[in-house]
């Protein structure tokens, strides 16, 4: 406002130049245009937020004042007055007692993160574009159409260098056979798991619950099992496996241990979550099946879960909630990420024009379930005002959106393409450092399917970023359709853990990454 209002003086008479500093000077602040304006939300913020405890506070003002007058006559008259009345005192203890002891009893029992681990691929499996292309070219299943609809999509894709691919694609010609898919499936899964059990020093013989989602290779024996041969798990394990669920399987495997520690008491839970790309690359020239080539990488990674109380002084992290929806009853939802064949017979998945439109209905109906559940009175309140202002008077307002980044300190949002994380920035009114995990782990890894949220979650610590308290919001998307979410509390300032898959590349980034 000053230096428009300089500006004006310097370009007219004396005269002048004081009547436009008074007028100047009479305006109110433009505080639509005023980055203070920030700090009126935030009060409103706390002042909602906190406005329970705020009432409270003259009531224990009051009561204090009134105590701190009392003499020892008037505290003799109160005992008498309770030695009058015991009967009422001891059935008001009794149901005190007994309503303590069924919240204890039936409240959920806390699952905490203990530790997890990201797969790192030896450097001889990376795929830059150009060593890509040529494979790709060599193979002779390609056209020149596909071959380019291929490199436009490398360059757009957000990919970097460095992303890895199975070994079974290096060969001229690629061998996709079922021994190589199983060698990609141990290397993966044993490697993520070596790992783990190294820096958490649990023996496997502890492991009380194993699940695993891998989406396109279920063999037989399935993949739990070929754990459970590996570090010879005990005879009574609950292991399952869970197959065909897509990119949001590793929040699904997470909420069914989660649902298990519930019940099976003073154990630990594994999660496994992987994909497998040996035997389901697409040697075909449908542009809509080519698009996974492009984008899937391998990686997978393991967590560790436990519902022991002691656990907590090491745990990093405490699961506060997963909200899953499905979107399976729509016909274009069940159908936009679909497995079958071309017209030539090959098999693919088939990415349908329809998929980021049905992505962000599942978005919207996920925030709906989750909103409640984390955001402060302030943001539901406004949410609700808008909404019922709309409904009520048919009004042109615009529907509020809630501001999650008063929820959540960090956000891990599944690397499955740049438009995905465009979009989801755009539309949740993020900054560039709340999806700068997601860039950067597309751009290094590729899009490593339900395996993708973690390591974010690793980049986010190499950085430092974690402090007590902080909560992270894992999301992400996966074929049926399904949208599903995790909120995990950080239970103190969280360093990464060794043989990190960032280890020893996290100071080159962030790096820009070209449009």
């Amino acid at each position: 406002m000053n230096q428009r209002g300089v500006a004006t003086t310097n370009g007219g008479s004396g005269s002048g130049s004081v009547g436009v500093r008074i007028q100047q000077s009479r305006r109110l602040p433009d505080f639509l245009q005023s980055v203070n304006l920030k700090y009126v939300k935030l009060g409103y913020h706390y002042l909602i937020s906190n406005l329970l405890t705020l009432c409270f506070i003259p009531a224990i003002a009051a009561l204090s004042i009134q105590v701190s007058q009392m003499n020892l006559d008037d505290l003799r008259q109160l005992w008498l007055h309770l030695q009058y009345n015991l009967v009422s005192i001891i059935i008001c203890s009794a149901i005190l007692v007994f309503g303590l002891t069924v919240y204890i009893m039936t409240r959920p029992r806390p699952v905490y993160l203990v530790d997890y681990s990201c797969y790192r691929p030896p450097d001889h499996l990376k795929a830059p574009y150009g060593r890509f292309l040529e494979h790709s070219r060599l193979t002779g299943d390609f056209d020149e159409s596909s071959l380019e609809f291929q490199r436009k999509i490398l360059e757009r894709s957000g990919l970097g260098e460095e992303t890895y691919v199975p070994k079974a694609m290096h060969s001229i010609p690629p061998t996709p056979s079922m021994a190589a898919a199983r060698e990609e499936a141990e290397e993966v899964m044993f490697g993520a798991l070596d790992t783990l059990l190294r820096n958490t020093n649990v023996s496997p013989k502890d492991i009380g619950i194993l699940v695993v989602n891998c989406s396109l290779f279920n063999p037989t024996p399935s993949l739990s099992a070929m754990i459970v041969n590996k570090y010879k798990l005990r005879g009574n394990i609950r292991s399952f496996n869970l197959g065909g669920m897509g990119c949001s399987a590793g929040v699904i495997a997470v909420d069914l241990a989660k649902d298990l520690l519930q019940v099976h008491r003073n154990t630990y839970a594994v999660v496994v979550s992987t994909e497998n790309i040996t035997q389901n690359w697409y040697f075909g020239n449908s542009k809509s099946m080519l698009i996974p080539n492009c984008l899937f990488r391998v990686g997978g990674s393991a967590v560790l879960l436990s519902n022991k109380s002691n656990d907590r002084r090491r745990a990093k992290y405490k699961l506060i909630h997963v909200v899953r929806t499905h979107r399976g009853a729509d016909y274009k939802a069940f159908r936009c990420v679909y497995q079958e064949q071309d017209d030539a017979g090959k098999i693919g998945v088939s990415l349908s024009k329809d998929l980021m439109a049905i992505a962000g209905g599942a978005l919207k109906t996920n925030i709906t379930t989750l909103g409640p559940l984390v955001l402060p009175i302030s943001e539901q309140l406004l949410f609700f005002t808008t909404l019922v202002v709309k409904k009520l008077f048919n009004a042109s307002v615009k529907p509020y959106i809630p501001d999650f980044k008063l929820a959540f300190d960090h956000f891990c949002i599944h690397a499955g393409g740049r438009a995905v994380i465009d979009e989801l920035e755009k539309n949740l009114q993020l900054l560039p450092i709340h999806v700068e995990a997601s860039r950067m782990t597309l751009h290094r890894f590729g899009n490593t399917s339900s395996s993708s949220i973690w390591y974010e979650l690793a980049y986010i610590e190499a950085k430092g970023r974690i402090r007590n308290r902080n909560r992270i919001w894992q999301i992400a998307f996966g074929s049926g359709f399904k949208c599903n979410s995790a909120v995990w509390q950080a239970l103190r300032n969280v360093k990464p853990s060794s043989n990190g898959p960032w280890e020893d590349c996290i100071d080159k980034y962030p790096m820009k990454i070209s449009s």
